[in-house]
This record gives C-alpha cells, structure tokens and sequence, in this order.
C-alpha cells in the first residue's frame, strides 16, 4: 500500500509518501480501506519529532490519528464487523495511508449519507472538543468563550456548547464571523483588546474559557472568568501549568464518537472543511494547517 512516511524529522519537506507493506490485522483488530484521514495540528508537532505525553517516535513513521473507510479484513474474535462495512474511527499513528489496521473496539458505523471527509476528520477535533468542555463542566446557562472558535475543534465546541444550553463567545479573524454567527457564537475578533471586546459582548460575565488557540488566549481568559479550573487548554500546556489552568486530556472513546456522529445525523453538528488533498500532496496539507486560520479541517483523501 501507499503511505506517508517521516524519514526524518522536521518541516513539511520531509514527508514522502512510500510504499510500505500492507497491514496485517490481529485478534480484535479490522483492517480498513481508507477513504478519508484527517490532518490535526498534533500530526505536525510529530511530524517535527515533537511526541506526545509518553509516546517515543521513531522516523519511518506513518502519522494521522483519524479516519474512515471500509472494512476489508477483520482479524480473530471480532464480533460485529464484516467486510464491506463503512466505518469511522481513530488510533494515534498511522492514518495516513491506503490501510489502517484498528481495535475493532475504537470502530464506529459510519451513517449512509454522511460525507467521506466529514467522516474522517470527525474524531480528533470531535472528541477533543467533548472532552474539553466535560472538565470545564460546561452547562446550561453558562456563557463559555472559545478561542479559536473557526477551527476544527473550535467549531465543534461552539455547537457542543449550544447543544448544553451555553452562550457562546468566540474568537476568530474577521472573515469568519458570519461563519460563528450560524454555529451560534458571538463572534470577537482576537489580538490586542480582546478582554475588552469580551466583556462588551459579554456584560453578564464568562463562566468559562476554552483555549483551542494558543497566542496569549490563556492570559486573557484569566482576566475573564473567575475560577480558573475553568480555563482549559488544549494547546499552552506550559501556560496552563503558569497560570493555574487546566491542561486537559482525555482518552478518546468509540462511545464519544458515536455520541458526536448521532448529533450529526441530528442536524446539531455541522463541520466543515477546509480543503482535501490526494496522499501525495500531504505536504500542502500541513502548510495549510500550520499556517492557522483554517476554518475547520484539512482531509487527505486516499
């Protein structure tokens, strides 16, 4: 099969797309043909050798943590899952590639009219997005702001955070305003006098802050909100631990999955990408998310 490789760590230029042997899957696992493997800022930290909390990275390694497709071979003792079935799901390497072999348990059955590429760039930023606002116990009644609101995990939590009842404030550059207004958001434009900018669309108060951003947005949102074990960030790991915020992890879960997917086939998520490329082009796929303001996701699409 095709697959991107990291021969070396480091920019964009380092990525190939080579030709690996086909993965073979074990008990419990199923082997998938992919469709659609979305591309997380977290693709480029490891990309650039940059490994998660206990994770050792060796070059040579296919990266993507996301995607959909379908079922080709299932491995002993999976119950469930046949052949031919359309599936969406996650692992944390190697879904940048023709084939990916996944826990049949980490599978979620992928809804007939739902788009390849929403599909397979649900899972990181859907999740993530969940996963946030469950530690800052977001709820009905709360006014939440969420910076980086366009982006791919951003725009789940806008809509996440309406779905629990919350008011939303988020940030983003000016062109994707109209964009937060149909999510449900107040849209502010980020950058010097945001805290102020804060507080005039939000005279009642933040409750909560959800930085998906970086770029001082911790800072400002311990100006804003009063309890800051309700400041949570996926990106400033260091300013969290500075400023007495959360940073927040979580494990992903084929249930938070299917509990995203049922919210898209009820019409109360939207998503939205930004651009798909084939395999080979996988380096313009990572320009074009390091160099932020994409609004939504970035697909490969095998």
């Amino acid at each position: 099969m095709k697959a991107v490789t990291v021969p070396r760590f480091g920019g964009p230029e380092v990525l190939r797309v080579a030709a690996v042997p086909d993965p073979v899957p074990g008990p419990g696992e199923v082997r998938v043909r992919v469709y659609a493997a979305g591309v997380q800022p977290v693709d480029l930290a490891i990309r650039e050798g940059d490994a998660p909390a206990g994770i050792e990275l060796n070059p040579g390694l296919t990266p993507g943590n996301e995607f959909a497709g379908v079922v080709d071979r299932v491995g002993a003792d999976v119950e469930g899952w046949a052949v031919g079935d359309e599936v969406l799901g996650f692992r944390l390497l190697g879904c940048a590639a023709e084939l990916v072999v996944a826990d049949a348990a980490r599978l979620v059955r992928k809804p007939s009219g739902m788009p390849w590429e929403h599909a397979g760039s649900l899972s990181a930023s859907g999740q993530t997005a969940h996963i946030a606002l469950d530690a800052l116990k977001v709820g009905e009644g709360d006014t939440v702001l969420v910076h980086g609101a366009a982006g791919g995990v951003g725009t789940v939590a806008v809509q996440l955070a309406r779905t629990r009842g919350a008011t939303v404030i988020g940030t983003a550059s000016e062109r994707n305003h109209d964009y937060l207004r149909e999510l449900g958001a107040i849209p502010v434009t980020y950058g010097e006098g945001l805290v102020e900018r804060v507080r005039a669309a939000a005279p009642q108060g933040v409750d909560a802050a959800f930085d998906a951003a970086g770029r001082g947005a911790l800072e400002a949102s311990v100006e804003l909100v009063a309890d800051r074990a309700r400041i949570g960030t996926v990106v400033d790991y260091p300013g969290a631990l500075r400023l007495g915020a959360l940073g927040i992890r979580g494990e992903r879960t084929a249930a938070r999955l299917a509990e995203l997917v049922g919210l898209w086939e009820s019409g109360a998520l939207r998503l939205e990408i930004a651009d798909t490329f084939p395999l080979e082009r996988v380096a313009e796929a990572h320009r074009l998310v390091g160099a932020g303001h994409v609004r939504g996701k970035v697909v490969l699409t095998p």
